[in-house]
C-alpha cells in the first residue's frame, strides 16, 4: 500500500477542520480535488475516516485512531528533511520551481547569493503544479517561483508584473489579430492546470474576468504537455509576457490579450522563515529584480 504524504496532510487538515471546505480553503485546493483524494485513501486503506453531518463531517473510529499516527508521520518526515539538509557539508538552498523562471532574474540572484554565502550549492528543484506551495508546504523547497495566488501560511515578495496573453496554434483564427480581446476567447477550449492547483489553476483560466465555467479541453501537468497540447489543436492557453518568448516553439503564436488583469511572479518561504541563507536569496533576487 502506498499512501503519499500529500494524502495524510489532506486527511489531517479535514479531521482538524471538521469541515471540508475550510480544510480546502486552508490546504488552497478546491474541494472537489480534496475530497477526491480523501476518497483515494480511504479506498486504499480499506476503511471510511470520516463520515458527512450536519454542517461539515466527523471522524470515524478509525479515522480517530489514525489520525495521531498521520501527525506523527508529518512531523517526522518533515523534521528528517530539516535533518537531511543541515547534514549537507556547505549547505544547499533548494529552490521549487514550476515553470522557467527566465527574464534575467534567476542568474543574477544565484551570483549575488553566492557572493553572500560562499561554499553554498544551489539545487533547482521542478516541482508539479499539483503543488501550488512549490514544494514549501512540505518542506522540500526552501524557496519557491510561485505565480500569485499563493497558499496561506507563506510570504512573498512580487518580484515581475506581466500582462496575460494567449497562446495558440499558428493557424487559429485568432491568430492574425495584432490583439486579442479576452472576449473572443470565452468559447475557446482552455488548457487547465490541474485540480488540485485551485486558486492557481482559476487564475490562468481567466476565471476573474468570466461570469460563466471556462470549457476545458485538456488538463496538462507540465509546461511541455501544456504547449504540446496547443501545437495539436486541443485549445489555448494563458501565459504570461516573459514566458512567451520562454516557451516559444514552432507551428504556435503568442498574442496579448486584452480585459485581463495582470499575472504577478514572485519569490515565496514560509512564514517565519528566516534562516540566514533563505534570507539572503530573498535580498539578492530583491535586488537582482530592481535592475531588471
Amino acid at each position: 500500500m502506498d499512501v503519499h504524504l500529500r494524502e495524510l496532510r489532506y486527511f489531517v487538515a479535514v479531521a482538524e477542520e471538521l469541515n471540508v471546505t475550510r480544510a480546502a480553503e486552508r490546504l488552497f485546493v478546491s474541494q472537489p480535488a480534496l475530497s477526491k483524494q480523501i476518497r483515494v485513501l480511504e479506498r486504499q486503506l480499506g476503511f471510511a475516516l470520516l463520515e458527512r453531518v450536519h454542517g461539515g463531517v466527523t471522524l470515524t473510529r478509525q479515522g480517530e485512531a489514525l489520525l495521531p499516527v498521520a501527525r506523527d508521520l508529518l512531523g517526522r518526515w518533515a523534521a528528517g528533511v530539516e535533518a537531511a539538509r543541515a547534514a549537507a557539508p556547505a549547505g544547499t538552498l533548494v529552490i521549487g520551481m514550476q515553470t522557467a523562471v527566465g527574464r534575467g532574474l534567476q542568474q543574477e540572484a544565484l551570483r549575488l547569493f553566492r557572493q553572500a554565502r560562499p561554499g553554498w550549492e544551489v539545487s533547482l528543484r521542478l516541482v508539479g503544479w499539483d503543488d501550488p506551495s512549490g514544494g514549501l508546504a512540505d518542506g522540500s523547497s526552501d524557496v519557491a517561483f510561485i505565480w500569485l495566488p499563493v497558499p496561506p501560511g507563506l510570504e512573498t515578495y512580487v518580484l515581475v508584473t506581466e500582462e496575460r496573453g494567449v497562446a495558440m496554434p499558428a493557424g487559429h483564427r485568432l491568430a492574425g489579430l495584432a490583439e486579442v480581446p479576452f472576449a473572443e476567447l470565452r468559447d475557446e477550449p482552455f488548457i487547465a492546470l490541474p485540480a488540485a492547483a485551485g486558486p492557481l489553476r482559476d487564475f490562468w483560466l481567466a476565471r476573474d474576468a468570466r461570469d460563466d465555467d471556462p470549457v476545458v479541453g485538456v488538463t496538462a501537468n507540465t509546461p511541455e504537455e501544456v504547449f504540446e497540447a496547443v501545437i495539436s489543436g486541443l485549445g489555448v492557453v494563458l501565459v504570461a509576457e516573459g514566458n512567451a518568448a520562454l516557451y516559444k516553439r514552432p507551428g504556435m503564436v503568442y498574442r496579448p490579450v486584452t480585459g485581463l488583469q495582470p499575472g504577478r511572479l514572485a519569490i515565496a518561504w514560509r512564514h517565519g522563515d528566516a534562516r540566514p541563507h533563505v534570507t539572503a536569496f530573498v535580498e539578492a533576487l530583491k535586488r537582482a529584480a530592481a535592475t531588471v
